[in-house]
């Protein structure tokens, strides 16, 4: 293979976290409103504390070989994140587990298709790599559904192979496990293999098991084996100085 595989972070490199909350909030009013009543308004407040909530409270397991799986923590998410907003606006979800999780899962992708935090000059670059013929997958902690939403509407879906969350994965974003196991997922040798991601110890991880690396952020990494991009914009130049090969 003449192109090292491109292995992308999504909130960080290519989308902005901080932009996605108040959008997320909007766009699950407009959406769950309608469907289960309440105010728009009180649906964006919800959806925020709820979310945080989530956030703090949830924890992976280290892989699969754990029970429950993956796909059924995230499914589980869904469905306390929808009854912990109804339960907010003192609102009735849908009384039975599979209209509930139809129901989130409609909203998130919903949502996800209609967020645009993308990173200035994230899908320029993107588009650039795919051109030059950088197979392209993303090595994020979060989910392949969201994965798909979010760039569905940055416009580059058809410029990715794969998208590794940790569902499909099988391992939290939490250490090499997770990196080992993407790789052989994907059929990647490590050594062929280029990570970006906007966490050092991220990196590090990735590092571990023999990939090469590169931090994407404003600040130099604080190891001199990682290569540092400001921004993924940068990433085609920083590419284009190691030559066809994209070496490292």
């Amino acid at each position: 293979m003449d192109r090292p595989v491109i292995f992308l972070d999504d909130g960080g490199v290519m989308n902005d976290n901080r932009r996605r909350g108040p959008q997320w909030q909007r766009h699950v009013s407009d959406f769950l409103a309608p469907r289960l009543g309440g105010r728009k308004r009180d649906w964006r407040l919800a959806n925020a504390v709820v979310a945080e909530r989530l956030f703090r409270d949830m924890s992976l397991p280290a892989s699969d070989t754990s029970d429950p799986p993956f796909w059924f923590i995230h499914d589980r998410y869904l469905d306390t994140w929808l009854v912990g907003m109804c339960r907010e606006l003192a609102l009735d979800p849908p009384d039975t587990a599979a209209g509930r999780l139809a129901l989130a899962r409609e909203a998130s992708a919903y949502v996800t298709r209609r967020v645009h935090a993308a990173i200035r000059g994230a899908v320029p670059a993107i588009r650039a790599l795919y051109r030059r013929g950088y197979p392209l997958h993303t090595a994020s902690g979060e989910f392949a559904a969201d994965l798909e939403g979010y760039l569905d509407s940055m416009g580059v879906r058809p410029c990715f192979g794969t998208l590794y969350g940790c569902d499909l994965v099988g391992a939290a974003k939490a250490g090499p496990a997770y990196y080992d196991r993407l790789f052989r997922h994907a059929c990647v040798e490590p050594a062929q293999a280029i990570v970006v991601d906007d966490t050092e110890r991220a990196l590090d991880w990735a590092a571990a098991v023999g990939a090469r690396t590169v931090l994407c952020g404003p600040a130099a990494p604080t190891g001199g084996h990682h290569g540092h991009v400001a921004r993924l914009a940068d990433l085609p130049a920083l590419l284009s100085e190691f030559g066809p090969k994209g070496g490292m």
